[in-house]
């Protein structure tokens, strides 16, 4: 069975250098839809009608602004836990049995720029990596990242068993172009949570690693944009996630930040507050790190769930 369905027919895709191709069984027609692959190495499976704008998901500007910001580690604590989180399922999997030895499928979803999945990718036992996201600017970053670490599904050293391979794609997370009970984990790092779409493709017993801003998330940088401060409510999607999972463990991780204008300013462009505060309020508080550093509180919690027998 192939890990990737066509997102139009969702007859399996058969995948090759330059064009993924279905096999066209499930098309009434019995004909096979084309994907190409870009030159990057990313493949874009986000059909027209399940657009809801001409580009969207995060713009140039945006993916930029976030790279900038992660080079300097500003969250890498963050990434850190989620990175040991799966190292230790992984591990109490394999010193159980239950993994199937041939193939374990994980997906970032929302994967953003690549922060995350670059360092999930050098987890040992992973085989393939599905990094996903609407927005293709986002995702031709990760492809290029991806070639250059030659971790591209399409330059992946095999001989290495250490290495997974890469499969940047754009997608919608609500119609993901993966087969029923294909994966062995996903990460949702700051991205919408999906119950339906997550169960479909998650194996029986797979896990959700879930990570989401705590209260009093940059608190100090909010009070100053806006009149009114509404709190992060972290775990409001638990609900609608009880019939399907179970949380295993929950983990917190805090860190001080001291940020430049520079930095400042692109934390404000990787996150809503770029539109949602007012101009006048933005520049006042870009002023303060002018003059020196701006200080905050990063805070963050990380959800382990497991996807329950049904």
């Amino acid at each position: 069975m192939s890990l990737f369905i066509c997102p139009i027919c969702q007859s399996s895709l058969l995948l090759a250098a330059d064009t993924w191709r279905c096999d066209g069984r499930l098309n009434l027609k019995n004909t096979s839809h084309p994907f190409d692959v870009a030159r990057q190495g990313y493949t874009n499976l986000l059909p027209v009608n399940q657009k809801k704008s001409k580009a969207p998901g995060d713009s140039s500007d945006s993916i930029l602004a976030r790279q900038r910001f992660l080079a300097n580690a500003h969250y890498q604590p963050l990434r850190d836990l989620v990175c040991a989180q799966i190292k230790a399922l992984l591990s109490a999997k394999h010193s159980t049995g239950q993994i199937d030895k041939s193939s374990v499928n994980w997906l970032d979803i929302g994967c953003g720029e690549g922060y995350y999945t670059g360092a999930i990718a050098q987890i040992k036992g992973i085989d393939s990596l599905i990094a996903a996201d609407i927005s293709k600017p986002a995702v031709i970053e990760v492809a290029k990242a991806s070639k250059a670490a030659k971790r591209l599904w399409q330059n992946v050293d095999k001989q290495d068993n250490n290495k997974a391979a890469i499969y940047p794609i754009v997608t919608s997370a609500a119609h993901l172009p993966l087969s029923t009970n294909s994966l062995t984990g996903i990460t949702s790092i700051f991205s919408p949570i999906l119950p339906a779409a997550f169960v479909d493709v998650l194996q029986e017993g797979g896990y959700l690693v879930i990570a989401k801003p705590d209260i009093r998330h940059l608190a100090s940088v909010r009070e100053a944009l806006f009149d009114e401060v509404r709190e992060h409510n972290s775990d409001k999607f638990l609900t609608e996630l009880a019939p399907f999972f179970e949380v295993l463990e929950t983990h917190k991780v805090n860190t001080e930040l001291s940020l430049s204008e520079q930095a400042l300013a692109d934390l404000l462009t990787m996150t809503p507050y770029a539109y949602r505060a007012r101009p006048e309020k933005r520049q006042a508080l870009l002023a303060k790190a002018a003059v020196g550093t701006f200080n905050t509180e990063a805070k963050f919690v990380v959800y382990i769930l497991k996807k329950r027998l049904l």
